[in-house]
């Protein structure tokens, strides 16, 4: 981390580093997303024992979102925020695409956003015509 030499021959888990660079709150919640094929290390699945070294990168999908990182740094612990964010550098085309689909995501219409519970018994008799035609 930040104070810390960092030679080539560090190198970590991948599940840890996941963990450490505080993309997931839990290690076991990292471990459970590699063996998923939610993490791609260098373009292709991983298990989650596979050495990350200082010049990898790492694509995470977490739940609509992709983020394609570069590992700058290895870890020894988990650290605060701040120095997590000193592990890996974020690549550009990957941050326009999160921006794009937070603005699809914000324009679009939630599906059953307009539901609230069972439906009254006018809702019911227009879904009774509706299954009739």
């Amino acid at each position: 981390m930040a104070g810390q030499p960092v030679s080539d021959t560090d190198c970590t888990r991948l599940d840890k580093w996941l963990w450490a660079a505080r993309f997931f709150k839990h290690r076991s919640t990292a471990t459970e997303a590699v063996e998923g094929g939610k993490v791609k290390l260098n373009g292709a699945s991983a298990k989650p024992a596979r050495a990350v070294k200082p010049g990898d990168r790492i694509d995470i999908t977490q739940a609509e979102t992709t983020v394609s990182v570069l590992v700058r740094g290895i870890a020894k612990k988990r650290g605060p925020a701040e120095q997590a964010r000193l592990l890996y550098e974020e690549s550009a085309e990957s941050i326009a695409r999160r921006e794009t689909e937070r603005e699809a995501r914000r324009l679009a219409a939630t599906p059953g956003a307009g539901l609230h519970g069972r439906p009254t018994k006018r809702d019911r008799r227009q879904i009774e015509r509706f299954q009739r035609e």
